[in-house]
């Protein structure tokens, strides 16, 4: 027996080797660069040009102290994180009624209307770049912050709707029908059962529209002509045109203009693989 169980594992261990390499091939590309930014930020320019792939000799940590004290670096903080909850708020509202109208109703044209969201999945937001910036100059909403909150939101839509109905499709009958039972209405039982069931769906899509919404350049950039409120991503384009020069400033600004996304992202990490895998198991 112990012969046969060695001769199982080694047996697994090469099957499972090529794969390991594979994820630590994939980890090495994806952390060298962010390491590498990381160490040149607390370099001065010059220790940059001179040892760009050394350690810093002596660290230099006033390029990101003195980004962390700027004014205008956590106002683009606060601007990203307002926009990206308010989308994050609309789009997952939106989306958990639209999904539960697909998934629980019979009603005629549903495939086809269902089919006209998905095909939002193919439509590139540049082609609707001089459109939208028409109807937004028009409604008013130009340097608003819900130019973005909204646009954000309806691009987002698509792809919410069809994970989200998706899960609510699993959700079994029975359940629904019990509920019917006992007095609940179609909006008592979307709102007291499914929802709370949903909750790993919806930590999915939010992590998703919240991290889309952080890494969003070209909308803001289009809405907003006064800094007021910019974005990271259009605080980070300035960043290194004022100071093109010193590259170790923009590396450390470019750090600290991730850290609020990876730091959402690692808290959240959880939430959105327990999602993943709900609908990979209920699929």
């Amino acid at each position: 027996m112990k012969t046969r169980e060695t001769g199982r594992t080694t047996r697994g261990t090469r099957r499972t080797l090529p794969l390991h390499l594979v994820l630590g091939i994939v980890g090495a590309v994806m952390a060298v660069p962010l390491a590498y930014a990381v160490l040149s930020g607390f370099k001065s320019t010059d220790q940059l040009s001179r040892n760009p792939i050394g350690l810093p000799d002596p660290w230099v940590t006033s390029n990101y102290t003195d980004i962390l004290g700027s004014r205008s670096f956590w106002q683009l903080v606060g601007s990203s994180t307002l926009i990206a909850a308010g989308t994050t708020v609309v789009v997952v509202a939106v989306s958990a009624l639209a999904a539960f109208s697909f998934a629980r109703f019979a009603f005629r044209g549903r495939e086809m209307l269902f089919t006209l969201f998905t095909m939002g999945l193919m439509f590139p937001f540049a082609v609707a770049a001089l459109p939208l910036f028409l109807l937004l100059r028009s409604m008013g909403l130009l340097d608003n912050p819900l130019g973005v909150i909204l646009p954000q939101a309806a691009f987002g839509l698509p792809m919410t709707i069809v994970v989200l109905r998706g899960f609510f499709r699993e959700i079994p009958a029975e359940l629904e029908e019990a509920a019917t039972l006992d007095g609940c209405g179609p909006l008592t039982f979307f709102w007291r059962i499914l929802l709370p069931m949903a909750r790993p769906a919806l930590g999915t899509v939010s992590v998703l529209a919240v991290v889309g919404s952080w890494n969003n350049f070209l909308l803001p950039l289009l809405v907003f002509n006064e800094p007021t409120w910019w974005t990271v991503p259009i605080g980070v384009q300035q960043f290194q045109g004022q100071y093109s020069a010193e590259y170790a400033r923009v590396f450390a600004y470019l750090v600290l203009a991730m850290v609020p996304a990876l730091a959402f992202y690692s808290v959240a990490e959880r939430q959105l693989v327990g999602g993943l895998t709900a609908g990979a198991t209920k699929g």
